[in-house]
């Protein structure tokens, strides 16, 4: 079997001890936040912020990894090079249905690309400013041609990058989110992606990079539909839209509260028949000792818009496709754990995908054990807590719901269905601790607790 990266053999690589197996990582060299997330007959592309000389910061270019089901990844060749305008900074992609840009050929829309050109960051482009431009593709993503008109949006004030592009349907146009400088961000509108009108600065607390923009129904209501505008950190703000104005309802709150999230971005062009918002982040600052690549994406996750006796909030829940990947399911049902009792004891695997129900007294404490590394939750002061983040849990309910995915370079722990998310970068040990549930105090009852064994999502070495 061969990838598509100078058609070298696959095999052999990717099951490194240090690798992510789950977990989105390049081929070799490092890469950061995730750009030009789009869906395109049948395919997830992710296209990347990649140093492909090394493996730290550098030469910045968009890799290209391909998914049909978010799960099993494929790297493909670079899409984007540096050019005499700077390094290719971060930026996002869309589907040009009805050929605004006039980049189609006739056979099927061009998959277009907005992306950040970072003048004076290489030798090249020295004396060069911070602008955006375009390029496109119609040949399913593969490959990128510039746009000979670049820039098609000048400086406008500090290091302003990042685009977030989205189609904006009831106007029939579309509408980007920028950053500016500072704690500034913008939105503009064009009606071709050539030409951009500035609609308005939205000032976001403590945040700057990577916008995202996009609307989500509240608990699936179709006529209340709010709009969604985060920046890099994942601070968000939630808000309505009418193709004019953006108005802040509520906010800022944080979409994770872990040490390793950072520039979430969501996937455009998603089938209407599947309605889903997915976000992939990147899991910044990971260390992988040995390793030939360096830093890793997050797992896909889907994000939705609940109402909470605090009032709306994002939701983030890994995508049902991780099911793809089950090796096998342990569950226990009504179970009841004292002190010293370890029920996950005979389980022995550093690929996990955990649920569980708990029931809980008011001196409940409990927790897991994976790789060494301890979640912990407090009934007493209603703390979660791993990795010496400690959180207060947001809902008040007298049950609560974990899911964790462990893999073998990071842990992701959703509290009460999404609304609470901690994603952590770890480096593995060895040899692997074992996996543990613990109590302390008193016993827990579980009203459900369900275990599996994941399979790699990387093809089988050799």
């Amino acid at each position: 079997m061969t990838n598509e990266i100078g058609q070298i053999p696959a095999y052999g690589v990717y099951h490194e001890s240090g690798r992510p197996q789950f977990h989105f990582t390049a081929r070799r060299n490092s890469l950061n936040a995730p750009n030009g997330l789009v869906y395109f007959e049948g395919e997830y592309h992710l296209y990347f912020q990649h140093n492909p000389k090394g493996n730290s910061w550098g030469n910045m270019t968009w890799g290209h990894a391909v998914s049909t089901d978010l799960v099993t990844w494929r790297q493909l060749d670079n899409a984007i090079e540096p050019d005499s305008l700077g390094m290719i900074y971060s930026g996002s992609a869309v589907v040009d249905h009805e050929d605004t840009a006039g980049f189609g050929t006739g056979e099927g829309p061009a998959i277009v690309a907005m992306y950040t050109a970072a003048g004076g960051s290489s030798p090249e482009s020295e004396g060069q400013p911070f602008t955006q431009c375009l390029a496109y593709s119609n040949d399913r993503g593969r490959t990128m041609t510039k746009y000979a008109s670049n820039p098609v949006l000048p400086h406008l004030v500090g290091e302003n990058r990042d685009p977030k592009v989205i189609w904006y349907a009831p106007g029939r146009f579309w509408v980007m989110a920028l950053f500016l400088d500072r704690e500034k961000f913008a939105l503009f509108t064009s009606p071709d992606l050539k030409q951009w009108t500035r609609l308005q600065t939205i000032a976001l607390a403590d945040s700057s990079e990577c916008p995202d923009f996009f609307p989500l129904v509240v608990d699936g209501r179709v006529e209340d539909e709010r709009w969604v505008f985060v920046a890099a950190n994942g601070h968000y703000l939630i808000g309505r839209f009418d193709g004019c104005v953006f108005t802040e309802i509520a906010g800022p709150y944080l979409m994770d509260v872990g040490a390793n999230f950072y520039a979430g971005q969501t996937f455009s062009n998603i089938p209407a028949a599947d309605g889903r918002r997915i976000q992939i982040g990147w899991m910044a600052g990971g260390v992988y000792p040995g390793m030939p690549f360096n830093q890793q994406m997050s797992f896909p996750v889907e994000l939705t818009l609940r109402d909470t006796p605090d009032g709306p909030r994002v939701f983030r829940y890994p995508v049902s496709e991780i099911s793809l990947l089950v090796d096998r399911h342990r569950e226990w049902r009504n179970l009841t754990v004292a002190p010293g009792e370890n029920p996950l004891h005979e389980i022995d695997s550093d690929l996990l995908d955990i649920s569980i129900e708990a029931r809980l007294s008011a001196e409940s404490v409990f927790g897991f054990r994976i790789g060494g590394r301890e979640i912990r939750y407090s009934a007493p002061d209603q703390i979660i807590s791993c990795l010496g983040r400690a959180v207060k849990r947001e809902s008040q309910d007298s049950t609560i719901a974990l899911r964790i995915l462990a893999d073998r370079t990071s842990i992701e722990i959703f509290v009460d269905n999404g609304r609470t998310v901690l994603s952590f970068c770890v480096t593995p040990t060895e040899p692997q601790p074992q996996l543990e549930f613990f109590t302390e105090g008193a016993s827990v009852h579980l009203i459900a607790l369900d275990v599996c064994v994941l399979l790699s999502a990387w093809p089988d070495p050799t």
